[in-house]
């Protein structure tokens, strides 16, 4: 099944993730990029990234190429933000038609709220549910065997799954 992950990421967690998963699978990857950047440190991170995600904005992106009648899967990957999907993915699900395709998402996090942001990541793509999810605690900034290993399970499943 040919596979894409598109994905955010502000601290390289969630890139350090759509790498290894890309390399086990096979899959090309597509990052996003925000015209205008998030700040990544302090209070300003915390309280500009937070509220664009609350406010479910959806800020301008970098021009970027998808053809989505070349994938049957699109993999969705991005930092938890507010219990929410990071605002450049809700700019390209609004730009993009991913009906008919097979949909599963990773989320990089430091605490929680990784399972209302797949709730919402599934509502605005108009699916009810996705194929497959995972849950990263920051895996590049703290790599663990559990990260390793949730990965690994993650990657069998999709593998599987074809």
């Amino acid at each position: 099944m040919k596979t894409i992950i598109v994905y955010y990421s502000l601290e390289e967690n969630t890139h350090y993730a759509a790498q290894k998963i890309a390399e086990n699978i096979g899959a090309d990857l597509l990052r996003l990029y925000p015209k205008k950047a998030y700040p990544n440190s302090g209070f300003k991170k915390f309280f500009w990234g937070g509220k664009s995600a609350v406010m479910a904005q959806k800020p301008a992106l970098e021009p970027y190429v998808f053809r989505g009648d070349a994938y049957e899967r699109v993999i969705i990957g991005f930092p938890v933000w507010a219990s929410n999907v990071a605002p450049p993915l809700r700019t390209f699900l609004s730009e993009n038609d991913l009906s008919g395709k097979h949909l599963a998402a990773f989320a990089c996090q430091s605490g929680s709220g990784a399972q209302k942001a797949f709730a919402k990541l599934a509502a605005a793509a108009g699916v009810e549910k996705l194929e497959n999810e995972l849950i990263l605690i920051d895996p590049k900034t703290k790599p663990s065997k559990e990260n390793e290993s949730n990965l690994k399970d993650f990657c069998d499943k999709l593998c599987a799954a074809q």
